[in-house]
């Protein structure tokens, strides 16, 4: 009797971004390769980079979405100057960079995706992820803006393109991580980003919906 074949198990994609602005790391990108292959909750971590370049980093984001056809995608990277791992709430249809990317390119005021919605809204449950990060002793945040360089390009992209009929079901979202030390302070070990959004990826899996906290307990 032949026994069934076993099916691959369901797949996260975490992506992280390609080293900008001079640097010669970025710990989004070095934390997302830490936690290629590993299993959290019964799923599959797939880590890719992604360009720090407008309209490229989307091009790579919807051919990793193609290729592994991910239950739940998550995008990371480095936020500098703060403090803690920040779940990302809302990204907004706008490209505005203070520096030019990684290809020179450096729009001002312009859609991510024209007449496309003002904004998405994250949804992953970012306050149980924030408080699953919590609870490893790493301090984690709530943030309510990602921002306007590629990013926020890339969480808008996300969003625009999980709203689609193609991809119904798939959940998204952005996380923004902190230096790493040596980049400057505030910083956090590449080990507790690793931790960190270890516990967040689990928080996003086990939790269908968000928690809801008491009026002001961690807001």
């Amino acid at each position: 009797m032949v026994a069934a074949a076993r099916q691959p198990p369901p797949k996260i994609l975490l992506t992280g971004f390609e080293p900008f602005d001079g640097s010669a790391v970025n710990p989004s990108l070095q934390a997302a390769q830490a936690l290629r292959g590993r299993r959290i909750a019964g799923h599959q971590v797939v880590a890719a980079a992604l360009p720090t370049v407008f309209g490229a980093s989307l091009t790579a984001l919807l051919a990793l979405l193609e290729q592994h056809h991910p239950v739940l995608v998550l995008a990371t990277g480095q936020a500098g100057g703060r403090p803690a791992i920040c779940m990302e709430r809302v990204a907004i249809n706008v490209d505005d960079a203070r520096i030019p990317d990684n290809a020179g390119a450096q729009p001002v005021d312009q859609p991510v995706v024209p007449g496309g919605p003002a904004a998405y809204f994250s949804t992953l449950p970012i306050k149980a992820m924030r408080a699953a990060v919590q609870a490893q002793g790493i301090p984690a945040e709530v943030s309510q803006t990602a921002g306007t360089f590629v990013c926020n390009h890339v969480f808008y992209g996300l969003m625009h393109l999980l709203a689609q009929p193609r991809w119904r079901g798939v959940r998204g979202g952005f996380v923004h991580v902190p230096w790493l030390p040596g980049q400057g302070d505030p910083s956090l070990p590449l080990e507790a980003i690793v931790t960190g959004l270890r516990a967040a990826l689990a928080a996003a899996l086990t939790h269908a919906q968000d928690i809801h906290e008491a009026a002001g307990a961690l807001d």
